[in-house]
């Protein structure tokens, strides 16, 4: 039997001298191969590395295997900061990787979630030897659809996700003399008690003061060009190597992993769609990719294995880094799983080539509020109806309920993923625009948006806007969702303050979905002003958000309009 080998912590230098650590995992027999890399800030000692590609069936396939601790992270020397050294550190590990005897000069990476940031941001500097990379449930921009969305602070994500990194982080400080015992125990008492985090006043004094990407973040609440020089969007029409986008639709990045299919799609080159392929399963961030949750259960179709995603992947590296003819460039690029159908699905293009973008419009008699409301949703458009009112207090935000978002809370319980919405709806600040129960089913594949009619008593306030299949026993879930920030509805990079009273139009990205309304469900669009702590709770004073405290907060009274001269709706892509 071959032997596999394992390297420990072999030492690749970056460009200013900082010096990275990587295990090399190969088969004794192999002299030269193509190599899968993969680049975390996770400790490669601890967990399950490849995760979707297991390394030893890897090396059994003929490829060498390296996986590294970015910098400043566990093995590896340097100062971490989220983001802002993976340009550069990844390509001088794509070329070192090339230089060494045992690498026939060609690498792929792959992984998911940040292992997808170390991807991106590597191709965006066009390293000769990456050949090509399979990105997995990660994000095309790390202000909008990673920290913000929509202008709003991604507060549950950032929280959770920064308490992860920020042990290691000080445990190094340490060390260094930057930081003291105390300040470790702080953080993790603080995460081991991050419901209350979540609450706290300014946003910044959740984190350690040592904590400086966070502060940063905070600072940088626009799409300035803080976010830009890291954005992989930004860099589409460099990159020229084959792509292989994997997502969820209930991942926090399913957006930015859309985006990154079409970016990619769109630019100058003759990769085909053989280079550019997107498969998207019923899945959240980090939830094994099986599509079981305690509300739903999308059957045995759902899971990763069930469609052996491990063996598309390789394949795709078989077909790019070895050039083996396996027929991949007669296949659909586009492979979903559809919900209520719970069927997977393979499409010539993205979105689908018989959509039909179809007006669902709101209706009411002014008392939309709550679930057992007069609001209606239908396609005809509304004529002369009053407008729906609520009060929104910042000081008692509706409480996030799952859907695209990655946070923990209640016990340690993972918030996310496809939820029944219920309890939420019984508040009074939550408008339900219900259809009547279906006739026939409906089949919802693609991008989702909803335009509102609004205005606000603040110069500054949320919308939030949910899709909900209702089934027929009542059970209420969670498809889709979006938000966007007052003052950032014309522009991300250019903030307006609202004037109180007036009008405007907001169009609101709601992601996307990939569901069939079966037959007597209903379909429901939540429409508020907050969705916490999945998002920052708006102050409503048009000031600096994250230095407010809770005695700044003021209520907002917010109008939805839905009548002839403002007809607010949702647009479906409805496929026939």
């Amino acid at each position: 039997m071959t032997k596999i080998i394992t390297e420990k912590n072999v030492e690749i230098p970056m460009r200013d001298g900082t010096v990275t650590r990587a295990d090399v995992i190969r088969e004794s027999s192999i002299e030269t191969a193509p190599v899968i890399l993969q680049r975390f800030p996770y400790d490669k000692d601890s967990i399950n590395t490849l995760a979707i590609i297991n390394p030893i069936h890897a090396t059994q396939r003929g490829y060498i295997v390296v996986i590294q601790d970015t910098r400043g992270r566990f093995n590896s020397d340097g100062g971490f900061n989220p983001f802002f050294h993976e340009q550069t550190d990844g390509y001088d590990t794509v070329e070192w990787i090339a230089e060494q005897p045992w690498c026939n000069g060609k690498v792929g990476m792959f992984g998911s979630s940040y292992y997808g940031v170390t991807q991106w941001l590597a191709a965006s500097q066009k390293p000769p030897h990456l050949y090509a990379m399979i990105p997995f449930v990660t994000a095309s921009n790390y202000y909008d659809g990673w920290t913000y969305q929509g202008g709003a602070f991604q507060l549950g994500f950032n929280l959770f996700w920064t308490y992860r990194l920020a042990a290691d982080f000080l445990s190094k400080q340490i060390k260094d003399g930057k930081a003291t015992i105390e300040d470790l125990e702080e953080n993790i008492i603080a995460q081991s008690q991050i419901d209350e985090q979540y609450k706290v006043r300014p946003l910044q004094d959740a984190v350690n003061e040592n904590i400086y990407w966070y502060k940063d973040w905070l600072q940088h609440y626009m799409y300035d060009d803080y976010w830009k020089k890291v954005s992989p969007k930004e860099f589409y029409k460099e990159i020229d190597i084959p792509v292989f986008n994997v997502g969820g639709w209930f991942d926090i990045f399913i957006g930015g992993t859309i985006e990154n299919y079409i970016g990619m799609k769109n630019r100058k080159g003759n990769l085909g769609t053989t280079g550019n392929q997107l498969l998207i399963g019923p899945w959240s961030h980090g939830d094994g990719n099986w599509g079981i949750y305690p509300d739903i259960n999308f059957g045995i179709y759902a899971s990763s294995l069930a469609i052996n995603l491990q063996e598309k992947c390789l394949r795709f590296f078989d077909y790019w880094l070895k050039e083996e003819k396996n027929q991949l460039d007669n296949e659909k690029p586009v492979e979903i799983f559809v919900m209520g159908e719970n069927r997977w699905y393979k499409e010539k293009v993205w979105p689908l080539a018989n959509t039909e973008w179809t007006n669902f419009y709101f209706h009411s008699n002014g008392k939309a509020n709550t679930r057992i409301g007069d609001g209606k949703l239908s396609v005809e458009k509304p004529t002369w109806e009053i407008e729906d009112i609520y009060l929104y207090d910042p000081r008692n935000p509706v409480p996030t309920l799952g859907g695209q978002t990655l946070l923990t809370g209640m016990n340690n319980a993972t918030n996310q993923g496809p939820k029944d919405q219920r309890e939420v709806e019984n508040r009074s600040d939550v408008l339900c625009y219900t259809s009547d129960p279906l006739e026939t089913k409906l089949k919802v594949i693609g991008p989702i948006k909803a335009i509102l009619y609004t205005s606000s008593s603040a110069k500054d306030t949320d919308f939030t806007v949910k899709l909900v299949d209702v089934h027929p026993n009542g059970k209420a879930i969670k498809l889709t969702e979006g938000i966007i920030r007052g003052r950032f509805r014309n522009s991300l990079e250019h903030p307006e303050l609202l004037v109180p009273g007036e009008i405007y139009r907001f169009e609101i990205d709601m992601l996307v979905t990939g569901n069939v309304f079966l037959a007597g469900h209903q379909i429901r669009v939540e429409v508020s002003s907050s969705n916490f702590p999945r998002f920052d709770a708006n102050t409503n004073t048009g000031g600096n958000i994250a230095e407010e405290t809770y005695e700044d907060m003021t209520q907002a009274v917010n109008r939805i309009f839905h009548n002839e001269t403002y007809p607010s709706h949702i647009i479906l892509p409805i496929i026939s």
